[in-house]
């Protein structure tokens, strides 16, 4: 079970990165909490519905670049429900990759370099954040730095999440966090409905959905593969996707494959017997519903935090991811211009006529792709 309790650990690690993007999305601290709920349930049931099913080991989480996405969009100034519209178009063109395969294969073309070089765009500011709050705070983010650092060479699997966690414990020790102490311990479970504009969907939906499928979705298909486990993808996209638009309605931004967590509890750190290791997954999901119990509380000492030191802390959570995603965007020379291209335009964070940086930025890196390609 070593696996499992890997992976929920790092998946808490996540959260700060999953609240800043709701916060920028417009939810308030009670939508927040209901959608972590909502999310870490819906995780959860379908973690062990497809592992007891498929008797695979598949593990179902939230997108950590997609929340960083959302976070870094706050500049449009959406309202929550009209994010939650363009959450639900993102699940349902999930669903639709899954019963159509021409839609997968549609994206399987665009090249990963660009996919790439759009994410490592989206997650640029965080990890900038983290530099400038180092400076602003030198009492607060260098510790966690300097302990990610060395928990990186010898404990990767831990880094983020022991030194995220000490992050918390030092501002929660600081002035900077405020009083939590009237906050409610449990999430409302209030409907939103979603409100749908095409600016929206153009600008969060198309978007969430493309680095869900290139980050998350293909990453976890080609684990699972590499691993000896042939998922059915059509099956898989089509569940995740039909939960996570039922997740929409309560403000949550998306339930898709796991990509490292996959390998947790796929490996030989789950069990030795690869037919046996559908077991910790399926725990994984029991574990990940408990923590739903703890979403409200959570929510509320995280947006206590000023919101500087919250995406310090993200960024020091997406360093890895950001310097994998730059890596692929400009390995390739003949694709180094168009990755380069996409990898500005994204990190510039520009909104032309409502619509955010990352549609752009795509957009730019595959016209460029297509003026070059040979």
């Amino acid at each position: 079970m070593a696996g499992t309790v890997a992976s929920t650990t790092g998946s808490v690690a996540t959260f700060s990165i999953a609240i800043a993007g709701l916060s920028a999305m417009g939810a308030s601290s009670t939508q927040i909490a209901t959608s972590l709920a909502v999310m870490l349930v819906g995780y959860g049931v379908m973690s062990i519905l497809l592992s007891v099913w498929l008797k695979m080991p598949v593990s179902v989480v939230w997108t950590t670049p997609g929340a960083a996405f959302l976070a870094s969009s706050g500049a449009l100034g959406l309202s929550f429900e009209v994010a939650v519209g363009a959450f639900f178009v993102s699940s349902l063109l999930i669903v639709l990759t899954g019963l159509w395969p021409a839609l997968g294969r549609l994206v399987g073309k665009i090249p990963p370099q660009i996919s790439a070089a759009m994410l490592a765009g989206v997650i640029f500011p965080f990890v900038v954040a983290t530099v400038n709050s180092a400076v602003v705070f030198p009492a607060l983010i260098p510790p966690v730095v300097f302990s990610w650092l060395l928990l990186n060479r010898f404990l990767p699997l831990w880094a983020s999440p022991l030194a995220i966690g000490l992050g918390f414990a030092l501002i929660a020790a600081s002035p900077e966090a405020s009083d939590v102490s009237q906050a409610s311990f449990w999430p409302e479970l209030g409907l939103v409905t979603p409100v749908f504009e095409v600016g929206a969907i153009l600008a969060i939906g198309i978007p969430l959905f493309l680095i869900t499928m290139a980050s998350q979705n293909l990453p976890g298909l080609a684990i699972m593969s590499s691993l000896g486990y042939q998922l059915p993808a059509g099956k898989v996209f089509a569940s995740t996707g039909s939960a996570s638009a039922i997740t929409a309605f309560f403000g949550g931004f998306g339930l898709n494959l796991a990509a490292i967590t996959a390998a947790l509890n796929a490996d030989e750190s789950a069990a030795k017997d690869p037919a046996r290791r559908w077991i910790a997954s399926s725990w994984g999901g029991v574990v990940y519903i408990l923590f739903a119990v703890f979403a409200a509380p959570f929510a509320a000492f995280v947006l206590a935090v000023p919101r500087e030191l919250l995406l310090a802390l993200a960024g020091i959570a997406l360093i890895n991811t950001f310097a994998n995603a730059l890596k692929t965007a400009v390995v390739d020379d003949s694709m180094r211009l168009p990755g380069v291209i996409t990898f500005v335009i994204g990190a510039a964070g520009v909104t032309i006529y409502g619509i955010g940086g990352a549609f752009w930025a795509l957009a730019a890196g595959v016209l460029v792709w297509l003026l070059y390609k040979r």
